[in-house]
């Protein structure tokens, strides 16, 4: 096989039986795999005008892996990774992999000092970044005692290793290092509402169990398609969207580096054709927005599925972008500690409201303060059991203790049943009202008012009134761009005539757009104040 050595192992044939060798790389049950079944002139990446194979892949990855070990890079080292969605990422991602060592996707977009923090608390000894990236991190490089190399993607810089220079001339052979199953595979930083960010452990194992599942059970992946999302790579839900579901389905993705806008999401849409978009609510309304204004519509023939998650999908954007595209939006719900989505509409029987049903090889449980099961109906705390659930949070043994319960992770979600078994999405636990001293959620109120036709976006928070008692009140942002007392009392009205009274936003206010994190999360604590 053109000197590849090629690891044999075969994806378990279902999921009672998804166990893994104790001798396992991920690496190699990604890409080397294919090619021992005969899929390595099938493209896997397209980025740009490129077609990479997966033999061309391959032959990146391995060269990228020989390159980090030249440099010294050894097993259970970590490698931060800086870049955007491109081969580069793919291959420096799996090529730290496959040498034993353990790459950590962080975002572009962090400051100086979230850089600093991620690389000395992660203790990394390379980072391979742009040259967007570059004088961020060498600002700080003083403060990074652990870092000993900085691996440029692009124009030779000083004091840096070049990343064509490191790869270009390195071997296409490389054989991957004989991890186990429980060894350390990737970490990926997940943001909490207090604190600094927790370093997110994965073992080589838990991927199979999650990307599996979803690809089978839920979008039924296969080697035909072509998947292209709008979360980026260097998240939990774009690294699965990505890398994961693609190369462990044999299939391939599109690529695009730039800024998920809707008109560049709708240019990748038409060129590359993709089968699959994964995106987020806020971008899914921001698209819709430009497709009602275009006077001729895009062509997303291509699409035969989406999905949401990140945060619940409001039936009305559900409706709209069906009745645009003709297209079912599959929402779910999932997080970095799972590893991918555990809850999740299912094609032909998605509930517009809810996040779906529990996807095969998943438990969960909804639960109260004391942990004890409340009855159909009640909201309560999530908690969700899986075999990709991660092993712990790096160097933060309290907060380990506090969400990881045993083979149960507590998710911080609020949620209940509905009638048919659905779970319903009724907010974060810190994001949830208590009026009158019952609770309400944000999101059934922010759906609300999204079904109003002079709203574009909406966020439901807590204020407290002078009597210090919580009440809701809505940020709005209105389609025309201007608000009005009067467009202000017509949409308590309109809250007040859907659901119960005591849900009612007490105060409007206009903004011209909602805070939101990279991901397009809207960020509730910032309009609490």
């Amino acid at each position: 096989m053109d000197g590849f050595r090629v690891l044999t192992w075969a994806a378990p044939p279902d999921d009672s039986a998804a166990d893994v060798p104790d001798q396992f790389n991920m690496a190699t049950a990604l890409v080397d795999r294919h090619l021992h079944a005969g899929r390595g002139d099938r493209v896997a990446v397209y980025y740009g005008d490129q077609q990479l194979t997966y033999w061309n892949l391959a032959a990146l990855i391995n060269r990228t892996g020989n390159g980090l070990r030249s440099l010294g890079i050894a097993r259970e080292d970590r490698v931060v990774l800086l870049l955007p969605d491109c081969p580069e990422f793919i291959a420096t991602f799996l090529g730290a992999m496959k040498i034993g060592a353990v790459p950590v996707p962080v975002n572009t977009l962090a400051t100086p000092d979230d850089l600093a923090y991620y690389l000395n608390d992660s203790r990394a000894r390379a980072v391979v970044l742009t040259e967007e990236c570059l004088e961020r991190v060498a600002t700080q490089r003083s403060r990074l005692p652990h870092l000993r190399h900085v691996v440029l993607l692009g124009e030779p810089q000083p004091n840096t290793d070049s990343f064509a220079a490191l790869v270009g001339n390195q071997s296409v052979e490389l054989e991957a290092a004989p991890t186990s199953r429980d060894d350390a595979s990737y970490w990926l930083y997940s943001s909490g509402t207090t604190g600094r960010p927790k370093g997110v452990v994965h073992l080589h194992a838990d991927m199979v169990h999650c990307t599996r599942a979803y690809a089978d059970h839920v979008v039924g992946f296969g080697e035909d398609d072509i998947s292209y999302s709008a979360s980026k790579l260097f998240f939990s839900y774009g690294l699965v969207n990505s890398l994961y579901l693609p190369l462990w389905s044999g299939g391939a993705v599109a690529l695009n580096p730039g800024r998920p806008d809707p008109t560049t999401i709708l240019d990748t849409i038409e060129r590359y054709r993709p089968t699959l978009y994964f995106s987020v609510p806020t971008s899914y309304a921001q698209v819709i927005r430009e497709i009602e204004t275009r006077a001729q519509p895009p062509d997303l023939t291509s699409l035969r599925l989406c999905v949401s998650a990140g945060e619940a999908l409001p039936p009305p954007i559900y409706e709209r972008w069906r009745a645009l595209t003709g297209v079912e939006v599959l929402d779910g719900v999932g997080s970095s500690e799972i590893g991918y989505i555990a809850i999740s509409n299912f094609p032909g029987r998605s509930r517009p409201g809810t996040s779906g049903e529990l996807i095969p090889g998943y438990q969960a449980r909804v639960v109260d303060e004391e942990g004890d099961l409340v009855p159909h109906g009640e909201v309560g705390d999530l908690w969700v059991r899986s075999r990709s659930t991660a092993a712990f949070y790096w160097n933060q043994q309290d907060r380990t203790k506090q969400t990881f319960v045993g083979e149960w992770l507590k998710t911080g979600d609020k949620y209940f049943l509905d009638e048919a078994g659905y779970y319903v999405y009724a907010g974060r636990s810190d994001d949830m009202l208590k009026v009158g001293g019952i609770w309400v959620s944000p999101m059934e109120v922010e759906g609300v008012l999204l079904a109003h036709p002079e709203v574009a976006e909406a966020a439901v928070v807590g204020i407290a009134d002078d009597a210090g008692l919580v009440k809701p009140k809505a940020y709005v942002v209105p389609k025309n761009g201007e608000g009005s007392d009067e467009l202000a009392q017509a949409l308590q009205e309109w809250v007040r005539d859907r659901l119960a009274h005591y849900k009612y936003p007490r105060s409007v206010e206009f903004v011209t757009e909602l805070p939101k994190t990279a991901t397009g999360k809207i960020q509730r604590y910032r309009l609490r104040g």
